[in-house]
């Protein structure tokens, strides 16, 4: 995911994205369900999510002539995005150092659990690994959950969606450098490097204190979680007494600003038995737009907990555009998050569907490369390339 999610960032953006996937099969994701139906077509969702505004080449890198067309494309291209198990690309000569040699401006990206990088590979360098593996060796995977529970796991593919955006913003970084020096550079991401970053806090907390925080309890602060009204959850977070004194005021209990259980961050944390039921109670006959509305009216901010179908039926995000609808000529229409920031000079995005496997492997060959269409066919013959018909 990491890898198609980079690129769809920078296909939102305005890049011409060429997305080189295996003839006949194509991005494993093309076959992991669920899928969207219509009739006798069928498309995977993880596909459709992560590779709108791209085109689609397929090409078999194995095949001699298959990687004398990817040294091609190096020459006349930007940067290069590849998140293949450790090594893949070395042994058929398509690394870095091999596609520099063809074009100095060249900017490879390269995403792996551990980095790959000469000079930073540590002995875990070469080993595969999935987002949970990132997750778990960063520290995140000890701190989610519950005290009296197992570790458990964040959003599915966070750690891949996540390293994605920075590889973008690696990728953004090396163009802005070529634009002082004239040179391309090595953009080395790893899974784990960017889930440890992100858990910046537990190194902090580590180093200063020598304390290791721990899954499901907050030492210094309460209340922060999700809070049960009438009709669902509604977040809160208090980071500090002026806030705690806010909410104490709301829920009818100004006592609690001075109350020795509740006066400050360390005593509240030791006393949620005590303060959750208070809350809680003062909760319970108002809905979640209640809550939120008193909690914010009160300079104290707080949010409903959503589902999926919250998220569709409030009309914020449309408003804010993070809906996208996009029209699949197989399928349908159907409709993904949009990616971020959004900017004044270039407010939309792009929504031009997932492509279908090689649907751009003539225009790429022969209005890229100069082949000609008898060349592209006998490519297509030798299984080189496959291209729709």
């Amino acid at each position: 995911m990491s890898g198609p999610y980079c690129t769809m960032l920078l296909a939102d953006a305005g890049a011409e994205v060429i997305k080189i996937e295996r003839p006949g099969k194509g991005d494993p994701r093309r076959a992991i369900p669920p899928f969207a139906r219509k009739g006798d077509a069928k498309k995977a969702f993880g596909y459709m999510a992560y590779n709108r505004n791209k085109k689609s080449l397929a090409l078999n890198v194995r095949a001699a002539a298959g990687q004398e067309i990817v040294r091609q494309l190096a020459r006349v291209s930007d940067v290069v995005v590849e998140n293949l198990r450790p090594g893949s690309m070395a042994k058929i000569g398509l690394d870095y150092e091999g596609l520099r040699a063809i074009n100095p401006r060249i900017i490879y990206a390269m995403i792996s659990g551990f980095g790959r990088m000469d000079g930073y590979r540590s002995a875990y360098a070469d080993r595969p690994a999935f987002d949970i593996v990132a997750e778990a060796m960063s520290g995140v995977m000890d701190l989610i959950g519950f005290e009296d529970k197992p570790p458990t796991f964040t959003l599915y593919g966070l750690a891949d969606v996540y390293s994605g955006m920075i590889a973008a913003y690696g990728i953004v970084q090396a163009l802005f450098m070529r634009e002082r020096t004239g040179e391309g550079q090595l953009v080395d991401v790893s899974l784990t490097d960017n889930m440890l970053a992100l858990n910046e806090g537990m190194v902090a907390l580590y180093s200063v204190t020598g304390k290791e925080p721990q899954r499901g309890k907050l030492e210094h602060l309460w209340p922060r979680g999700a809070f049960r009204c009438k009709d669902g959850y509604v977040a809160l977070n208090v980071p500090d007494d002026i806030v705690w004194s806010r909410l104490a005021t709301a829920v009818g209990r100004p006592d609690l600003v001075d109350d020795a259980r509740s006066a400050d961050g360390t005593s509240r944390a030791a006393n949620p038995d005590f303060l959750q039921p208070i809350i809680e109670g003062w909760m319970a006959d108002k809905t979640r737009q209640e809550v939120v509305d008193t909690l914010n009216e009160a300079g104290m901010p707080a949010g409903p907990v959503y589902t999926a179908r919250d998220v569709f039926a409030d009309p914020h995000f449309r408003t804010r555009r993070m809906l996208v609808d996009i029209e699949d000529p197989e399928v349908g229409t159907y409709t993904f998050a949009r990616s971020t920031p959004h900017l004044s000079a270039a407010p939309e995005i792009m929504s031009e569907p997932s492509p279908a496997l090689g649907q751009h492997t003539r225009e790429i060959l022969e209005g890229l490369l100069g082949y000609s269409a008898d060349e592209v066919q006998r490519l297509a013959d030798d299984d080189v390339v496959g291209v729709t018909k």
